[in-house]
């Protein structure tokens, strides 16, 4: 009976208290037991306030009218303290520094067995238990501060996997997550479901979700659900610009239409030349204390102008670490980073920002201003930039992440993809020569992604785009050089074409092959050069 389904939702419409427009509109929706279902659509189309809806977020902590039913497992959500939803329902939060909130390993994942008051034997073994089937034991001991953001994803899953819950909401799992750690990550979610748990599956990654074979695929736009439904009916009504489907399907489709030519810009701002020097690591190591081992070892390598460099490798590979040293944010314990010639260790942040935009991994971490415009005003004031320079750049930057209808809005107030747009646009505004950029798509719906990524490589004016990725397909549609680390050591560096032939190495890297990769490689003595799938399809 319906009644007793984990969720059940009827005629549900929702509408937060600071917006006109409801968020979600007339949702219907039945989640079984052991069903895996993935929820799609762009960013802002309503998947996380439906999950919002679910847990009881919605109206306890996020207030504003709410139309409908709610049913988990036969009883009305409304009906239902907080403790009572947790006990039924585990949640993964898109952002996993808004989950964590102890400082040890062991006391994160142990933090919600506390508080529904089991015993300390069965803590311990809950979360041993939990850690190891998650491969992840070795951490249980190490400091949240210091992991990166793809083993914290992992930690929040486990604090929530140790409570037993019935049904379990993902928000994103897999968007901290290098190629492997989340191929392990969507198998994991499938043996749960057929272990019997309800898995609704909130993800951007759609070609990555589809290889594991979602039982039902929602598919949402505008608040709304355009199609419910199997695989073979998603290829044919969702929209390939909009949500990223397998290469070969993108392929056949994209026959019939006009290729839209692109061309990077990068580099091509007048002043020097083509080639000359702009940023170069010898020798690096570093450490973040002497108890610790190296996060880097012995890194070598060199920014030019005109460079388009995607970094990748693991989780906890040394990729920010590395990236922190271009701006003088750390400092090498053995080696020299060199920025336009001048040794970091002897240069104050301040003045390397002329130089370089950095843009970090979670935009909590550079969100402040009460509204959008001041927030990307606030970098070229800094700088010294004029008024009239600050309006035309900032208006450039709204226009290329594509936010220009939230300027007036508090920030902090918005999405985790529409805070990471944010964040990008407030380093775009300040024109530095490098713009650094640390997972600039973790978040971001496909065609978001594409156009400011478009934006920004196919707009003259930086000499040189470096970004950390574990989207190998944006690693090949953007960049010009690759750059592949692994346990904090370079494994390669060089053009594109040359470093992702090297499968032996990227797998090392546990950076996996992708369908777009695998035909770009079948296809490049024929093209010359790696291309997108719209591109492919006119060619081959």
């Amino acid at each position: 009976m319906s009644d007793a389904l984990p969720i059940s939702l009827r005629d549900l419409t929702f509408t937060y208290r600071i917006r006109q427009e409801p968020a979600i509109k007339n949702i219907n929706l039945d989640l079984h037991p052991g069903e895996l279902m993935l929820v799609a659509g762009s960013s802002g189309c309503g998947k996380t306030t439906l999950m919002r809806c679910i847990n009881g977020l919605i109206p306890r902590s996020y207030t504003g009218e709410i139309q409908g039913e709610i049913n988990i497992f036969g009883r009305k959500n409304q009906e239902m303290t907080q403790t009572e939803i947790s006990q039924q329902i585990g949640t993964v939060l898109q952002n996993p520094e808004r989950q964590i909130v102890a400082s040890y390993v062991l006391n994160e994942v142990a933090f919600g067995l506390e508080n529904l008051g089991y015993p300390r034997e069965e803590i311990l073994r809950k979360v041993d238990q939990t850690l190891d089937y998650l491969n992840i034991l070795h951490l249980r001991d190490r400091e949240t501060f210091s992991l990166s953001g793809g083993e914290k994803q992992k930690v929040a899953l486990a604090g929530v996997l140790a409570m037993n819950p019935k049904v379990l909401l993902l928000d994103e799992p897999l968007a901290s997550l290098d190629p492997a750690s989340a191929a392990e990550a969507l198998q994991l979610f499938k043996r749960l479901s057929q272990e019997g748990i309800a898995v609704m599956l909130v993800e951007h990654r759609v070609d990555d979700v589809l290889a594991i074979e979602p039982d039902t695929i929602v598919y949402m736009d505008n608040g709304e659900i355009k199609y419910q439904g199997d695989k073979q009916g998603l290829m044919q009504v969702a929209d390939y610009k909009q949500v990223k489907l397998p290469a070969e399907v993108v392929i056949e489709r994209a026959k019939s239409e006009p290729v839209v030519p692109f061309e990077s810009q990068v580099g091509k701002r007048q002043g020097g030349q083509i080639g000359d020097q702009l940023l170069s690591f010898e020798n690096v190591t570093f450490s973040y204390s002497d108890e610790l081992p190296s996060v880097l070892k012995n890194v070598t390598f060199e920014v030019k102008k005109g460079d388009c460099i995607a970094v990748l490798g693991h989780n906890g590979a040394g990729k920010s670490t590395l990236i922190k040293h271009a701006l003088g944010l750390l400092k090498p314990v053995e080696g020299q980073v060199c920025l336009e010639g001048q040794d970091t260790k002897n240069l104050i942040v301040s003045k390397a920002a002329h130089t370089i935009g950095y843009v970090f991994q979670d935009p909590g971490q550079m969100i402040f201003e009460t509204t959008v415009e001041k927030e990307l005003s606030f970098g070229p004031h800094n700088l010294g930039h004029t008024q009239e320079e600050i309006e035309k750049d900032v208006q450039w930057a709204l226009k290329t992440v594509n936010i220009e209808e939230f300027r007036e809005d508090p920030p902090l107030a918005l999405s985790f993809g529409q805070q990471k747009r944010v964040s990008i646009a407030s380093v775009l505004s300040m024109r530095s020569r490098i713009l650094v950029m640390d997972e600039p798509t973790a978040g971001q719906d496909f065609w978001n992604y594409r156009a400011f990524m478009d934006g920004i490589i196919q707009m003259p004016g930086f000499d040189a785009v470096i970004f950390i990725t574990h989207d190998l397909d944006l690693a090949l549609t953007y960049s010009n050089k690759v750059l592949l680390v692994n346990k904090g050591e370079v494994q390669g560096f060089g053009p594109t074409e040359e470093i992702l032939q090297q499968q032996e190495t990227l797998r090392k890297c546990r950076v996996l092959p992708t369908t777009l990769l695998e035909t770009n490689i079948k296809y490049l003595p024929k093209t010359g050069r790696f291309m997108r799938a719209e591109e492919l399809a006119h060619l081959i």
